[in-house]
Order: C-alpha cells, then structure tokens, then sequence
C-alpha cells in the first residue's frame, strides 16, 4: 500500500523523451507564498548534449527562474499542468492534504501532456501511480464515471481507474485516456446540452481536412445516448515522447500578443526554415476556417507547437476545431488590423504576416470557402443528427456567415 502524500514545497522535473531512460531537468519549487512555480535546472542538464531550453522564457542557464503572473508555472512547465476537468477529477480522486499548483503537477501523473514528468524523488522518476489506460471495451463505464464526477457524486475503484489516465490533459470537457489500435487516444464526451458535441467536433474535423487542414485523426464512438469523440495524440510517436509548447506559453516567453499573425511570425523563428512557408500557410488557413465556421473558441491553449528531435518546432495538427454556437463575430485570437473581430477583410489585412501574397491569401480563402459552403452535406453523411443541424444552420447559414463566404468567393 502506497504512503499517503505528504506536502512538499519543491519536488523534481524530468525528461522523458525516452521514457525508458528519463533524465533530470531540474528542481521545481513553490515560491511567493506558494502562488507560483518555478525551476532551477540541474547542471547536468545544462551541461548536457541533449539538454535544451525547455521555452524561451526558461534560458539554459543556473540559478531559480520565477514567473512572473500568479497561479502560474515557470514557461513550458505549465503546459505540463492539468486543465480545469483534471483538476476537478483530482480533487476528487486523490484529495491531496494540499492543492496548490505543485499539486496539481504532480497528481497528473506519468502520461501527461508532452514530454515532462514531475517526481517527489530528487534522484529517480517516480511519478504518481496512475491506473493503466483502458481499452474500448471501458467506454461505456468510463461515461458513467463522468456523469458521476459532473454530478458531485463519488466514484468506485473501478470507475477511478477509468477517469485517472486523463487528468492530466488539458480543457474544460470531462476526458480519459484510451488506447486503441496501439495508440493512445484522448476521449472526450459531452457536457450536456441539446447538442452531440463530439459527434459535431468529428464532423468539423473532416471538413477541416477536405479545406486542406493537417487536423487531427478523430472518431466517432456511440453511446447509449449520443456519441463521444476519440482524438488520436500527437505528443506521442510510438514509444518516444514528444515536447510541446502551446501558443499561449510559446507566445508568452516570446512576449508577444495573443494573435494568429504573432504566431505566424514565432513560426518563423522557431520552425525549420525549409517549413517555415508551408507551416504560416497551415496557421492561416486553420484561421479562416475558425472564422467560417464560427469556431470562436480558438484560444491560445488550442494552438500547440511541438518540438522535433532537430530542434525546431512544427504546429500539431489541428484539435478542438468546432462551431461554437455563439454568433459572436470575434475570434479568441487577434486575426489582423481590426482585432480579433471576425471578418475576410480583417483575415486578409496581415497575409503577409503568414508569408503570404494578396493573390494567394485570397485565393487560399475562396477555396475554404467553397468548401465550408458543403458543410451540412458532410455533417448529414456522417449522421450528426438533423435537429443538431438546424440548430448549427441559424450560425453557419446566418446572415453573418453567409454574407462572409459570399465575400470569399
């Protein structure tokens, strides 16, 4: 039987690229009042050839490196936290004697987003002990153990295994972790509502990928009641591990706004150079389409970079990309010159930011058009239900909308 936990102000980061051979980062600490978390690396890890600068507000260099906000951890450490549904699932699964940001890192466990672990032990990774991922054969129980945890309700053991996996992923909507196929899988289900979110989150990332978007492998899975939506993971490439940087905190380190254009120009820093064009064309065409599809949702958090063996860091394929029922007209990122509203003409007003022509960035908007156009003929092919489709036919064929894509074309 495991020691219950035991609070401590710092524990250890590590490196697990090669989770067979982890390798020490570094030390993480609670610092002012325990509000933040910040890291000081290992000289064996600066000094080592594989070592590296985990983000660019994080130098290779000694000494304590302390964020500056609140509530936050040190640069890409904090993509390495759970979101809001793990958090809760934590809460209530382990009921730790403390929560503070170290916390949190900690109880996410051994298959948390990217490639970093956190340890109590300074001289060996031995992370939380999480349950194994479950199969297909979970899915219904798994469902169960959400609407338990978003009803306030205890779980069981077994329910416990099934929810565990997955806190360390990140969002608002209750997930898990599934293997399927050989792979690992994020499964994600709905909150409620009148709508089949996951059935419409597939749906949309089929039509992102017939507009030319590099989006995610997704699935649909039946339910008793509605479906739930399998997002195939990109930080993991067989049993290697990937690093990622999500827009919010690559962004951050760099000191730049929250917008699609100072995205595209990261990218030209951090990507290869030979990808960097075809990579800012990917990022424009994933903002149209955001636009389009009344995606309003597209949060820095929803951009992710992930770092190659060479060094130089590529976007993942796209994930989370679906209407957000709103009508809104403002995207969550800055788009161009007039903010973040949600218009062609404020998409075409920074193209070159994107490496872009006038001609090309027209162009490239006509075709996304044209194909968003067909987007209740896809949606109806893959069964989304034809009270979900009205109800996304007042946003999609609005007269916002549609006004936009008679403007496209």
């Amino acid at each position: 039987m495991n020691s219950p936990y035991q609070a401590q102000d710092s524990m250890s980061l590590w490196w697990l690229a090669n989770p067979l051979a982890p390798q020490r980062i570094g030390t993480l600490s609670l610092q002012d009042q325990r509000r933040k978390v910040a890291l000081s690396y290992d000289p064996a890890w600066i000094d080592s050839p594989c070592g590296f600068a985990l983000s660019e507000d994080l130098p290779l260099h000694a000494g304590l490196q302390v964020p500056v906000e609140r509530d936050t951890a040190m640069g890409a450490v904090d993509d390495a936290r759970p979101d809001q549904w793990g958090e809760r699932v934590i809460r209530l699964i382990e009921r730790p004697v403390r929560l503070s940001l170290l916390e949190y890192l900690y109880f996410a466990g051994d298959d948390r987003f990217g490639a970093l672990g956190v340890s109590l032990q300074a001289n060996a990774y031995v992370p939380a002990t999480t349950a194994a991922m479950p199969t297909f054969d979970g899915l219904v129980d798994m469902h169960q153990a959400v609407q338990h945890v978003m009803a306030g309700e205890a779980i069981n053991e077994q329910q416990r295994r099934l929810l565990q996996p997955g806190v360390s992923m990140g969002g608002a909507r209750p997930k898990s972790l599934m293997q399927m196929d050989g792979a690992s899988w994020v499964v994600k289900f709905s909150v409620g509502g009148e709508l089949d979110s996951p059935l419409i989150e597939h749906a949309s990332m089929v039509l992102a990928r017939r507009c030319g978007i590099q989006a995610a492998d997704t699935r649909a899975l039946p339910l008793p009641q509605g479906h739930a939506v399998a997002v195939k993971r990109f930080d993991r490439e067989s049993d290697k591990r990937l690093h990622v940087l999500s827009a919010h905190v690559a962004l951050r380190a760099a000191g730049e706004a929250m917008g699609y254009p100072e995205l595209a120009q990261l990218i030209r820093r951090l990507g290869h150079p030979d990808q960097v064009r075809a990579q800012q064309q990917e990022l424009f065409r994933r903002m149209v389409f955001n636009i389009l599809i009344d995606n309003t949702d597209d949060h820095e958090k929803n951009h992710v970079l992930v770092r190659g063996v060479d060094g130089f860091h590529a976007l993942s394929p796209a994930f989370d990309v679906l209407p957000a029922v709103q009508g809104l007209g403002y995207q969550q990122m800055r788009v161009g010159a007039q903010g973040h509203e949600a218009s062609i003409a404020n998409a075409l007003s920074e193209a070159r930011a994107f490496g872009l022509s006038d001609a090309i960035a027209r162009q490239t908007v006509s075709e996304i058009a044209r194909q968003v156009a067909q987007w209740k003929a896809v949606f109806q092919s893959l069964r989304v239900r034809d009270a979900d489709i009205d109800l996304l036919a007042q946003y999609l064929d609005g007269a916002h909308l549609s006004e936009l894509r008679r403007l496209a074309l």
